[in-house]
């Protein structure tokens, strides 16, 4: 099981507000706040002092339209303080506009359509094509209520799951952590909307990757 460092705020905060940079670092990481966890732990496991952390209020991802804007903000006010800048996402819904928007601030980004792929392997992710899958994270099986049930109403209107998760067959929770308590919060999601639930154990996949070669420049 991998131990990740005590966050300085909660899941709750990553998921409205974010988290600041610490100033410290040469390089900073702009990245969605549902990957601070893992971000810190490589950090922490491989001793990259040099590298910094902002991130970006995780809910972004109930609105893609935001993403790239809020990464153009990110980049502008943090560019003088730091010699590189790198952006933890991926595309996440932005239909290429933040691939675009970080060629043209010379910023390089994670490759692949979303975290989902990135964890399970960019390469392996597409090969399984799973259109009938409904995926979750770490993060989000933390946070299914405040990114899943809530926004799409099923709070109040349950009877709305079937027409928003009527195509699905399976709930895939993609583990970066061996934690038998998130897989029984990921298996009872699961029961809620009534899907057969799959975990994979996949670790910080690409990401770890990724973050060696930045780390290293």
């Amino acid at each position: 099981m991998t131990i990740t460092p005590d966050l300085p705020v909660s899941s709750d905060v990553l998921t409205a507000e974010g988290l600041a940079p610490s100033g410290k670092g040469r390089i900073l990481l702009i990245a969605c706040g549902a990957l601070a966890r893992e971000i810190l732990d490589l950090k922490s496991r491989n001793g990259w002092d040099h590298l910094d952390l902002a991130c970006l209020p995780a809910i972004l991802h109930n609105f893609p339209e935001k993403i790239t804007g809020a990464v153009r903000d990110a980049v502008a006010r943090h560019r003088g303080a730091y010699d590189r800048i790198f952006v933890v996402y991926a595309d996440c819904g932005t239909g290429g506009l933040l691939q675009a928007a970080c060629a043209e601030m010379g910023v390089e980004m994670v490759a692949g359509p979303h975290c989902y792929a990135f964890f399970d392997g960019v390469d392996r992710f597409a090969e399984r094509g799973e259109v009938t899958s409904f995926f979750l994270t770490d993060f989000l099986v933390r946070q299914f209520d405040a990114f899943v049930w809530k926004p799409l109403g099923l709070d109040r209107h349950p009877e709305l799951r079937e027409m928003y998760f009527g195509n699905y067959e399976t709930l895939v929770y993609l583990a970066q952590v061996d934690d038998p308590a998130l897989t029984a919060k990921a298996e009872a999601q699961a029961e809620r909307l009534g899907l057969r639930f799959e975990r994979r154990l996949t670790g910080y996949g690409d990401l770890a990757a990724t973050m060696t070669d930045w780390a290293g420049r």
